[in-house]
Formats: C-alpha cells, structure tokens, sequence
C-alpha cells in the first residue's frame, strides 16, 4: 500500500509540473535577473574611459606601423560597428534599477553617458538611429536613422539635463571609479563636455536651433551654476593598476615593442618647439644611441604616407625612434584621459579666438601647455623656459594655428579619435598624404561606411540616410552635416 501511494504521489507531480508554461523553464533561479546601479556604472565607466587607441594614433600621424600595411595609416579603412549601442543598453538598464529603487543620481549619470556614446556614434558615421534606438524590449528592431543636427540638439540638452539632475540628487554614487562618488566633479566633467559638444559645432555658428555660441557663453560666464575642470586633480580620466583586467592596454604588447615608431611630422613639429615631451614619448634612434637622452638630434620619425619598405629601410639604417619603453612595459603607465583640464584650456582659448567669449587667449593657451606637460611629467623649471620660447608665443593672426598645434601634441596616446576629429573639423595640424603608400586616392577619410549588418537588417532606413546625407553613396570621404559651414 505504502509503494502505490509514493507511485500515485509522483505520478500527481509530474502531472502539476507538466502543466507550467515553458517559459518558466527557462528563468535560472540560481542566475540574478537585477543588478544594482552601481555594478552596472563601474563596466559602464571602465568601457567609456579606456580610451587609448594606436589605429586613431596611425591615422593622426603620431606613430607608424612598420609590421604591415595598415589601413588607419594608409586611410583605407571601410565599415565600423555600432558597438557603443551594447555600451548604451548597459545605460538603459542602469538607468531602470536606478528607478526601481530610487536613486536619481545613477540617471543623471545616465544622461551624461548617453550624450557620451551617441557623441562617438555621430561623429563616426554621421546620422544614426537615436529617437527610435535601444527599443528592442518593444519589438523595435528597425529604428529610424534620425538628422546629426537632431541629434546634436538632444546631446546638448541631455547634458543640460544631466547637470541640473545631478545638483538636486540626493544619495551617494557608488561604484564611481572615476570620481569616486564625487558628484561636484561629475558636474565639471559634464559641463565641460558640453563645452567640447559646442566647440564640434564650429561650423554651425549661424543655426538658429542650436544657438552654439549663446550656449557656450551661458557655461562659461556662470561658473556658479556650471563648474569646470578646475585642474588637472579634476581630469576625466581611468587610472590603471597593477591587475588583472587593470593595467594598461598596450602593457606586453608585443607590436608596440616590435614595430610601432614615431612619425616624421610629430618628431618635426616637437624638435620645431624645442619640446622635451619628445623625449617622455620616444626613444633614442639607434643611430645616434651616442647621443645625450635630452639631444634633441639623437630622435628621428618615420613618415606615415611611405611604403612599408621605405620606412623598414630607415629602421634599419637606425634613423627612427621607437615609442618610449613606459608604453609596453609600465603595467600602470599613464591614465586614459578623455577630457581633462589641458584640452578644456585650449577650447577656451578657441573661443576667445573666435569671439564666443571675452579673455585672453594667451593665458588658457599656456594654462593647456602646462597642464599636458605636467601630465608628462616634464620638470617645473623646463616648462618655464618652454613658455618663455618665442616660437610658442601664439601669432598674431595665426592664434588657432598655434592653438591646434599644442592640442595636438597633448593629445598623444590619448583621448581616443578625438584628434583625428579636432583636425577634421579645423584641418590643422595638416596630416601627410604625400607618399607613395596611401591609399584612397591620397585623401584623410571623413568617416566610416554604416555597419554591414545594417544593410541586412534595417536596409529601408539606412539607405534613406545614405541618400539624405551623402549623393555619392556611402562613403568614407562623405562630408556629413556636422562640417557643412553655416
């Protein structure tokens, strides 16, 4: 009797079980569905903050790759990706914990994040799915492609947004890698992106929506309501550690030991200034090993637009210099700074060129000097002498040329592609085309082609874009909205 009553026991079981939906099979009771915030925020950061690119420093002549043809230096790349939306559905789902428990201080950052990666998108491609994008939990899986003027209007007023939500947010910001939990320092970060977001938009002085110099002056004239980056100690940047998954990206990479020099025009352009940066970003040529560490004779570069076999021929007559040892073999080295002080400095310096704000030029020009030698670790007393030089002095008349020259070199191994844009946007310093080993018919791209997978997928949309934006096609010299002058 006891055996038929556990067999019809087990039998009655199977029955109940066999009729709970299939779905409920597949929810993990062991796996968490939630996370809270401030997990999500320190992958959010670590992603948005390590930014050091060696294919943006190839294609901004920095360095030059002597292993094989690369298509950065020899601008001939094709499509890019739209890897930033995986980074922005993390923000999302920030964001909906941050609701789920009430902690408003995670959406403000989400705000800024959002302006952060749609930012990386647009200036890549052009126009790109935003108002409709981030919907696939509603089953929106072909997203509109909206205007890059819309969707500069909507970075701004996020960033706006951001601020505000961000002084009236009550509760700590755990997780912050960056800031540790500071939030007045989130608060100059923010408004000083929005400083770099306006001065992208150069071109665009005369639109009427965007109102790109009442914008800029609004910031900078109210330093009450918006703080900036007020030193260095404020940078935007990711400190690397000595661990696992936290050191520097190009730690025991063997091409960056092997095959990576620097390039002639940037040798050229610090020997011009009498710049010792050059010697904290190269090694000696072997040719002139001899040499003191601090002759600025014993370092030469290769040139970006050669051929392969050019450049190897001057490796070995022993005339170019590697890139300094602290990039491959410092597991710490120096941090990813995004946005940090030096760069804020020359935008304002910029500005007052351009007449969007009253100052002096001169004086936040050598504000960003010392600040990205300081960076550099370059001795108090040099930068003096180096200040004093009558070669740095800004011109007369040529202000923006000096301006961009010294944003270029503080922007070395750093910042990601934001050079490549500051030089897209101004065309100074001029990038090299000259040699016999570029491509694309001797001419710096402007963007990248749209993803292939959205030609697949979202093909309608896609194609309206490429047909608004660019008549000949889709393609990298396309010239998009953001560089039209009005």
């Amino acid at each position: 009797m006891r055996t038929s009553s556990i067999i019809i026991f087990c039998l009655l079981a199977t029955a109940f079980s066999s009729c709970k939906k299939f779905e409920y099979f597949q929810t993990d009771p062991n796996k968490p569905t939630q996370a809270t915030p401030e997990l999500l925020l320190t992958n959010i950061e670590t992603t948005a903050f390590n930014d050091i690119s060696t294919s943006a420093a190839f294609a901004s002549r920095y360095l030059v790759n002597t292993d094989g043809i690369d298509s950065y230096q020899y601008y001939n790349w094709q499509r890019s990706g739209f890897g930033e939306f995986g980074s922005l559905r993390q923000v999302v789902k920030m964001e909906e914990e941050a609701t789920r428990i009430n902690q408003p201080v995670y959406l403000a950052l989400g705000k800024f994040f959002r302006a952060w990666f749609f930012m990386k998108l647009t200036l890549a491609f052009g126009d790109i799915p935003y108002s409709e994008a981030l919907k696939g939990s509603s089953e929106m899986f072909t997203p509109v492609y909206d205007r890059q003027e819309d969707i500069f209007l909507n970075i701004l007023n996020d960033l706006k947004a951001a601020g505000d939500q961000l002084a009236a947010a009550d509760g700590e910001i755990r997780g912050d890698v960056i800031y540790g939990g500071k939030k007045e320092q989130w608060k100059r970060l923010i408004n000083s992106f929005s400083l770099r977001v306006l001065m992208s938009l150069s071109q665009k002085e005369g639109n009427v929506k965007l109102k790109v110099k009442e914008r800029f002056a609004e910031i900078v004239n109210n330093p009450s309501k918006y703080p900036l980056l007020g030193s260095s100690a404020d940078n935007g940047q990711l400190v690397f550690a000595d661990l696992q998954d936290n050191r520097y990206p190009y730690y025991n990479n063997n091409s960056m030991q092997t095959a990576f020099y620097l390039e002639e025009n940037f040798v050229d352009l610090l020997k011009q200034y009498q710049d010792p940066r050059l010697f904290r970003f190269a090694q000696k040529a072997t040719k002139y090993a001899g040499l003191p560490d601090n002759d600025f004779n014993a370092y030469g570069g290769a040139k970006g637009s050669a051929t392969i076999d050019e450049n190897n021929s001057r490796v070995v007559n022993g005339e170019v210099s590697k890139i300094a040892k602290r990039y491959y073999n410092d597991p710490v080295n120096e941090p990813s700074v995004v946005l940090g002080y030096a760069e804020l400095q020359f935008v304002l310096a910029e500005a007052v060129v351009r007449g969007w704000i009253s100052g002096n030029a001169a004086d936040y020009y050598k504000k960003g000097i010392q600040a990205s030698m300081e960076f550099c670790k370059i001795a108090p007393a040099d930068i003096t002498a180096y200040l004093a030089q009558p070669s740095v002095q800004l011109v007369p008349g040529k202000e923006l040329e000096g301006i961009f020259n010294q944003k270029y070199i503080g922007f070395f191994m750093n910042s990601g592609w934001q050079v490549f844009y500051e030089q897209r946007r101004t065309g100074l310093p001029v990038f090299d085309v000259s040699g016999n080993g570029v491509l694309n018919n001797k001419k710096v791209p402007k963007r990248w082609m749209y993803p292939e997978p959205e030609l697949n997928l979202n093909r309608q949309h896609v194609s309206d874009a490429i047909t608004r934006q660019y008549p000949q096609g889709d393609n990298i010299n396309g010239v998009m909205w953001l560089l039209v002058k009005e």
